[in-house]
């Protein structure tokens, strides 16, 4: 058979899909910078987590334990959840992913706010549903305008509370106002990443997933726990819900490292909250200096996470004030793609990080008047 031009061509949806970007570690030189793009724990990770990694390094040949049960037991003491209404995965981005294959497919709809974490329109445009993006009520979720977009169609609505990369975030009573709009069928994926950092820690939502069929929680371990490398995220939701997230995860998700470092972080509470207090300190600090950058166009959108977006409406604009941020060392969030070509995402770094950035940005600023 002679062999011509033909071969394989992907679903007509996955060819729409814009691959997910990270945020950047190195400048375009390849020069090492002052990583502020990522929203990973400045502090690091518990030193018990730590410990705990390096002590699973004799079971690399053996498969970990498929259910991550250990890991759910744990989660459901520190949460004071019930195990098995527990899934764990491959950092929440699975679980994100498995949400949408478990409930839409070609002729769907999945709403997500605009704005929304990347990953949203990914999951979405995967399984061949279409994406409808809810108007944003100033850089935050509009709780009125999601439940308005429902047609008979849907059935996923994705929320992130607090939002990346905008970091605004919903109270309590908001977010049960926005899932009282929304048909039993439909599933509301709360996606709080960055749940730890609000005040109280959000309870209000694992109540409503305890009380509701359709709601799904997801968390992760890779924020306020400092394990992003390890890939770590859970859900939480009715049994009929992890049922059908059990069935399409990958069989063994979470490694055994960690599992065991996970299980470790979780018992380290002291790291945690001072992890929430210096975020908290520091933010508030980050807020205040931008603050007092308003005569140059720059204002922070509230926030209840580990970063803060600032817009620029000045003479300096976010794509020129990125780079030459890159040019001083410092890189952060730039993010056209997603809308935000006005605004940078900077994460709160340390002391140190934090002090030399405001710096770098004064200077920059400053340059160009």
């Amino acid at each position: 058979m002679a062999h011509g031009m033909t071969q394989p061509t992907p679903k007509p949806y996955i060819s729409e899909i814009h691959a997910y970007k990270p945020g950047k570690a190195k400048a375009d030189d390849g020069r090492a910078l002052i990583k502020l793009s990522a929203n990973e724990n400045p502090l690091g990770c518990s030193a018990d987590a730590s410990a705990a990694l390096a002590g699973q390094k004799d079971t690399v040949a053996r498969y970990p334990d498929p259910a991550s049960n250990a890991l759910r037991l744990a989660l459901a003491e520190a949460y004071g959840l019930e195990s098995d209404r527990i899934v764990c995965g491959t950092g929440s981005d699975e679980l994100l992913n498995l949400a949408a294959a478990g409930y839409a497919g070609e002729g769907d709809e999945i709403i997500h706010v605009n704005y929304g974490f990347a990953v949203y329109e990914i999951a979405t445009r995967k399984v061949g549903a279409k994406v409808v993006v809810a108007p944003d009520d100033d850089y935050g979720t509009d709780v009125d305008a999601l439940p308005a977009l429902v047609t008979p169609k849907t059935r996923v609505v994705f929320l992130a509370n607090p939002n990346n990369p905008t970091g605004t975030s919903m109270t309590d009573s908001e977010v049960e106002r926005l899932h009282a709009g929304l048909p039993e069928d439909v599933v509301l994926v709360l996606d709080q990443a960055y749940g730890e950092y609000l005040d109280g820690d959000g309870p209000a939502a694992f109540d409503l997933a305890r009380k509701f069929g359709n709601v799904l929680i997801t968390r992760t371990f890779s924020k306020i726990y400092g394990l992003a490398a390890e890939r770590i995220g859970w859900a939480y939701g009715q049994p009929h819900l992890i049922d059908t997230i059990n069935r399409i995860r990958g069989p063994f998700n979470v490694t055994s490292a960690g599992q065991a470092a996970a299980i470790a972080a979780l018992g380290d509470k002291d790291f945690v909250d001072d992890s929430r207090a210096h975020n908290a300190k520091w933010r508030d600090w980050m807020n205040g200096e931008i603050a007092s950058l308003s005569n140059h166009g720059l204002r922070a959108v509230p926030s209840a996470a580990n970063f803060i977006l600032v817009i620029f409406d000045g003479a300096v604009n976010a794509e020129t004030a990125n780079a030459e941020l890159m040019e001083a060392g410092y890189v952060v969030r730039h993010l056209p793609g997603q809308g935000l070509g006005h605004g940078l995402r900077i994460t709160i770094g340390t002391e140190q990080e934090n002090r030399g950035f405001m710096d770098a940005l004064r200077a920059v600023l400053e340059k160009a008047r």
